[in-house]
């Protein structure tokens, strides 16, 4: 099996996979379109569905007398700038200050930085926390708290910022919800301070979900099949230390509700390069479970929450809760250590084993290098180092065939059009001149999982995400503005077809579309990501060379033997 043939195996494998993930998007099951709205702040209609259990005491809803006492505060550090509702606390709107929505240009130095949490309608995802109770009042994520300045910021110097809430009832019950926000974090502490002032004992349960519209399809077929944001994974996902991470797509909220006890695990809502996850304590036993609010409408909400213990407070105590909000970008290497699990986010699906060490080794050639293209070069060499010897077998057996091709013609030509004669005699000829046409199969079953876990790595990474390369490149999740490195690929692999010998037994017309196919993919590659394209380039051409080296050390060993 030679260079080209084996290219195309992974061409056409990489293809069909695209196609099928494309295919799902337009034709698979969907989940209810969304409308958009023409007011950019508005709030959909908080269903009471979207309360865990039933409050004894009715809270403020969106449309009643008491709606004009809420505002909106901004809590900002060096890397989040958060937006809360005093309504219930409610986290509406975050934006990561260091991952610009766009790549920077000269006409746009400085792009609006990338909103995660959104209350306008058309992206509506919001981050929900509160208290219920059975017996008597509690603030749940309706109830209007107080907040004592309109804008936090962390200061110069300082490595913490603390921003409290506060709701209070007639009864005397008193709930302080406090945001603890550090430097260069996106982990966002959440405590509920429940001070009981009333005559009885105040009991119930805290609660942290997420609620979010599924996002709206409106790309072309092409653009689903191209971009690589249309084929990651969308919808709710959840840990538990036993069955690891679960996730949900969107469509299959209706069909497969989730309702689960699990202690030490979290629940999020993932979508390309970024996530949102609420992580209760890990000691705690939580009730896990989803649900769809309005599912008939235009404009159905998706939701996933953890529920708490039972709390308990007696008259004259108190009792505080706490659990933590990530709100940020799939940092591989890092977020396990701020939840056990956390970096499985990062959706790999069964690649995961082969995928989480190639992007281990490419961030620490990064650390080497500096630049991302770089070491997506170095791994390439890295990885073609470890298989040489092996692709070496196939190279080998290529240059033998080359040398073998006028005779296997001069059998052609003898044997017409019957195979089994010409298969026969192409047999003995291999066995004669201890030629093994099957070699370079292994090559290709081994090399075949690193391919596609590569191929994982590079669509799944943030790190990669507007990230320069060299000259004309400035970013390599982008495709390449002037098609120089699809060009570049198909020159590569026009000279590897030159090299390899043609497959016997073939006729001219199969022989032109393996010629034509580089081409093709060339101009698929126009609408690819560079840092993908930068991976073919690199592989074809270091194999190109070891295919040229090989191919002289057996004409010279054949010569030497003459």
């Amino acid at each position: 099996m030679n260079q080209t043939r084996t290219f195309l195996i992974f061409a056409l494998l990489a293809v069909a996979y695209l196609l099928f993930s494309a295919w799902e998007k337009d034709y698979g099951p969907q989940p209810p379109a969304t409308v958009a709205s023409s007011s950019s702040a508005a709030t959909p209609a908080i269903a009471d569905a979207s309360v865990p259990g039933s409050a004894g005491a009715p809270a403020a809803v969106p449309g009643t007398a008491n709606e004009a006492s809420a505002q909106l505060i901004t809590l900002a550090t060096d890397v989040l700038r958060l937006t809360v509702d005093t309504r219930g606390g409610t986290v509406v709107r975050s934006e990561l200050l260091n991952y610009p929505s766009a790549p920077r240009t000269k006409k746009d130095p400085d792009p609006a930085p990338v909103r995660l949490l959104d209350d306008d309608r058309a992206q509506y995802f919001v981050a929900q926390s509160g208290l219920v109770s059975n017996q008597g009042a509690a603030p749940d994520h309706r109830a209007v708290f107080q907040a004592a300045q309109g804008s936090y910021a962390l200061a110069q110097g300082q490595d913490e910022l603390k921003v409290d809430l506060t709701w209070q009832d007639a009864s005397g019950l008193k709930v302080t919800k406090s945001y603890v926000l550090k430097r260069g974090s996106y982990v966002v502490a959440v405590e509920q301070k429940i001070e009981n002032g009333g005559a009885g004992a105040w009991q119930g349960n805290a609660y942290e979900q997420l609620q979010r519209v599924a996002p709206a399809q409106q790309k072309s077929w092409w653009q689903n099949f191209s971009d690589p944001a249309s084929h990651s994974f969308y919808g709710a996902a959840w840990y538990s230390p036993d069955e690891k991470m679960s996730t949900l797509p969107f469509a299959d909220f209706a069909k497969k509700p989730l309702n689960h006890a699990i202690t030490g695990g979290w629940a999020s809502m993932l979508q390309h390069y970024f996530f949102v996850a609420w992580i209760p304590q890990a000691q705690e036993a939580d009730t896990y479970s989803t649900s769809v609010i309005n599912p008939d409408t235009a404009q159905p909400i998706y939701l996933i929450r953890a529920v708490g213990p039972s709390l308990s407070v007696a008259p004259g105590q108190s009792l505080t809760t706490a659990s933590r909000l990530y709100i940020g970008p799939k940092l591989q290497g890092t977020l396990d250590q701020v939840a056990p699990g956390l970096d499985l986010t990062t959706n790999y699906g069964w690649l995961t084993v082969v995928a989480q060490p190639l992007h281990w080794l490419l961030s620490q050639l990064h650390a080497i290098s500096g630049n991302w293209g770089v070491a997506i070069i170095l791994l390439v060499l890295l990885l073609k180092a470890v298989l040489w010897k092996l692709t070496a077998a196939q190279f080998r057996s290529g240059a033998k065939m080359r040398k073998l091709q006028p005779r296997i013609n001069a059998l052609k030509e003898r044997y017409g059009d019957d195979k089994m004669k010409m298969q026969q005699a192409m047999m003995e000829l291999y066995k004669k001149e201890k030629v093994n046409p099957m070699s370079g199969c292994l090559p290709v079953l081994v090399t075949m999982p690193v391919f596609f876990g590569l191929y994982r790595v590079l669509m799944e990474s943030v790190e990669l995400r507007h990230s320069p390369f060299f000259g004309w490149i400035h970013d390599l999740s982008a495709p390449d503005p002037f098609f120089v490195l699809p060009v570049l690929y198909v020159l590569v692999m026009l000279a590897t077809q030159w090299l390899s010998p043609s497959a016997a037994g073939m006729d001219p017309a199969q022989q032109k579309m393996m010629k034509v196919m580089p081409v093709l993919f060339g101009v698929m590659f126009f609408f690819f990501p560079a840092g993908l394209v930068l991976y073919w380039v690199v592989n074809g051409a270091t194999s190109l060379v070891q295919q040229w080296l090989i191919t002289r050390s057996v004409e010279r060993a054949d010569a030497k033997a003459a």
